[in-house]
C-alpha cells in the first residue's frame, strides 16, 4: 500500500483512538523504513506516539515504542487545556495527562525525565499543575528536578499552590524545594496562593517559614490576596504578629476597593474601609494619617480620598463618591502603573462614555 497523506492520516487516528487492533493489523505489514515513516509523522503537529501518551493509550504506547522503534524524545504540538504547548516530549504529553503506567514505560524504555516543551516545562512540572501526585512522586524518585521552572520563573511549587494542590505542596517542602524562591516577575509560592485562595497551602508554608516578600510590583501576599478579593485570606494574614499596622490598613483599603469594582458590593466596601479608619485612629496608637496630595485628577473627577471616620461617612450614600474611592485607593497603594490600576480607570472611563 503506498503511504499517501490519507493513509498517515488514517493511522495517527487509530493511535490517537486507541484503535490497538486495527492499528497492529495496518502496520504489521509494512517495511522498517515504511513505519519509521510513520511514527515521524505528524498531524496538526503531534506524532502518533505523542497521541498515545497523550490520550492514555498504554498498549499502543508499548506497540509503537518496542516493535516501532519510536523516539520516545520525539516532540511535537498537543492540547491541554484549549492551549497548544508546543515541543512537548511525549513523556510530558502522559505527565500532564496523569497517566501513570505510560510514564513508568517511557521512562524505563530511556525517556529523560527533564525534558522540557518550547517554554521550558517539564513533565513533572506538567504532572503538578494538573494534580496528579503518583506522576509526581513517580518522577522525581527517578530523577525529576523539581527545581527547574519554567520560561517565567515559575517553579513547580509555585504551580502546585496556585492550583491548589496540597498533597504535592507538601511532599515538595518534605524534599526541602525553595519556598521563597521568587519568579521573574518577584512572586512566590506565597504570592501564588494567597492569590489562588488556598488558606490550608498558605498555612502550611508559613508553618514552614515562609517569607512575606514583595513582587516585581512592591506587592505583598497580602495585597495579592486583597487586589482579588480573597477575604478570607486577607483576614487570616492581618491576624499574624508578621503583619504591621499600616500592611493590615492598606490591605483593608484595598479589598475595599476590590469589592466595589471586582464585586460590585459597595456595602461591604464601605465596612471594611470603616475597619481600615479605625486602625489609622486606633486609640492609644500614633495615628497612621493618609498622604495628602494638594492636587486632583480630571479622570477621577477631581474627587480627593476621605481623610478620617467623618468624609467616610459624607459617601456612604453617594455611588459614583464610592467608586471614585476605589480608584484612588488602588492608584495610592498599587502605584499608577499597576496592571489593575491602569484596567479600573480604563473601565470606569467606559462604563461613563
Amino acid at each position: 500500500m503506498f503511504l499517501n497523506h490519507s493513509v498517515f492520516e488514517a493511522i495517527f487516528k487509530l493511535a490517537s483512538n486507541g484503535r490497538f487492533i486495527r492499528l497492529k493489523a495496518f502496520l504489521e505489514a509494512r517495511t522498517h523504513e515504511e513505519i519509521q515513516m510513520v511514527t515521524k509523522f505528524k498531524f496538526g503537529g503531534a506524532t502518533p506516539l505523542i497521541m498515545a501518551c497523550r490520550n492514555g493509550h498504554k498498549e499502543i504506547v508499548e506497540y509503537l515504542v518496542k516493535e516501532c522503534k519510536a523516539d520516545v524524545e520525539e516532540t511535537g504540538a498537543v492540547m491541554f487545556d484549549h492551549e497548544t504547548v508546543e515541543g512537548a516530549p511525549p513523556l510530558w504529553c502522559a505527565a500532564a495527562a496523569g497517566h501513570l503506567p505510560i510514564v513508568q514505560f517511557l521512562v524505563e524504555h530511556g525517556a529523560k525525565v527533564n525534558s522540557k516543551t518550547r517554554t521550558n516545562s517539564t513533565p513533572l512540572r506538567a504532572a503538578c499543575f494538573d494534580g496528579h501526585f503518583g506522576v509526581v512522586k513517580y518522577l522525581v524518585e527517578h530523577g525529576a528536578d523539581f527545581e527547574v521552572s519554567n520560561r517565567h520563573g515559575h517553579t513547580c511549587l509555585m504551580i502546585a499552590c496556585y492550583k491548589g494542590h496540597y498533597r504535592i505542596v507538601k511532599y515538595l517542602l518534605s524534599l526541602n524545594a525553595d519556598m521563597n524562591r521568587k519568579s521573574s516577575k518577584g512572586n512566590t509560592a506565597l504570592h501564588d496562593c494567597a492569590e489562588a485562595g488556598s488558606i490550608e497551602i498558605l498555612k502550611l508554608l508559613l508553618s514552614h517559614g515562609a517569607r512575606m516578600d514583595v513582587d516585581s510590583y512592591g506587592m505583598t501576599p497580602l495585597l495579592a490576596a486583597a487586589v482579588v478579593g480573597h477575604q478570607h485570606i486577607v483576614e487570616y494574614l492581618i491576624g499574624l504578629n508578621i503583619v504591621s499596622r499600616k500592611e493590615k490598613i492598606d490591605a483593608l483599603e484595598l479589598l475595599g476597593a476590590t469589592f466595589v469594582d471586582r464585586k460590585k458590593d459597595m456595602v461591604s466596601a464601605v465596612e471594611l474601609w470603616k475597619r481600615a479608619m479605625d486602625l489609622r485612629y486606633k486609640e492609644g496608637e500614633p495615628p497612621i494619617s493618609k498622604p495628602h496630595s494638594p492636587q486632583t485628577i480630571e479622570a477621577y473627577e477631581h474627587a480627593r480620598e476621605v481623610y478620617d471616620p467623618e468624609s467616610l461617612a459624607e459617601i456612604v450614600a453617594d455611588p459614583d463618591g464610592i467608586k471614585n474611592q476605589a480608584l484612588l485607593i488602588r492608584e495610592r497603594i498599587l502605584g499608577p502603573a499597576h496592571p489593575d490600576t491602569i484596567y479600573f480607570l480604563r473601565y470606569r472611563g467606559a462604563m461613563y462614555a
